[in-house]
């Protein structure tokens, strides 16, 4: 089971962090990700880290701006966003799929959290 959270109302430039804990299984043997999704618009992908820790891979259009990060001992994967814009607006989702190394692809994930609210005012 995987819970995010973190979300809530900020205005563009604050800085969020979101937390996605996973319970019921065993942290460090899933690569995870992040995706969100804006109203009207389909799901898309944010950034991912693999089982380790080690690798990740972000999209261009937060890049520079987000961080991911995990803490297998928590069994907690974080979103760290820093400069936050309007455009930023979405409800996030964590994902974690059976495998050493993450993927971009949404359709390859095994289990996904409930999302958390995140809103830029401008």
């Amino acid at each position: 089971q995987l819970q995010a959270s973190g979300g809530g109302l900020v205005q563009a430039g604050d800085s969020l962090r979101l937390s996605c804990t996973v319970s019921g299984g065993t942290f460090s043997t899933y690569a995870m990700g992040w995706f969100r999704q804006a109203a009207g618009k389909e799901r898309e992908f944010v950034t991912a880290i693999s089982r380790s820790g080690t690798n990740t891979n972000i999209a261009a259009s937060v890049r520079g701006r987000f961080t991911v990060s995990r803490d297998n001992a928590k069994s907690t994967m974080y979103l760290q966003m820093n400069s936050l814009k309007s455009e930023d607006t979405a409800v996030y989702y964590c994902a974690a799929v059976y495998s050493a190394y993450y993927t971009k692809y949404a359709r390859e994930y095994d289990y996904w959290g409930q999302g958390t609210q995140v809103t830029v005012s401008s």
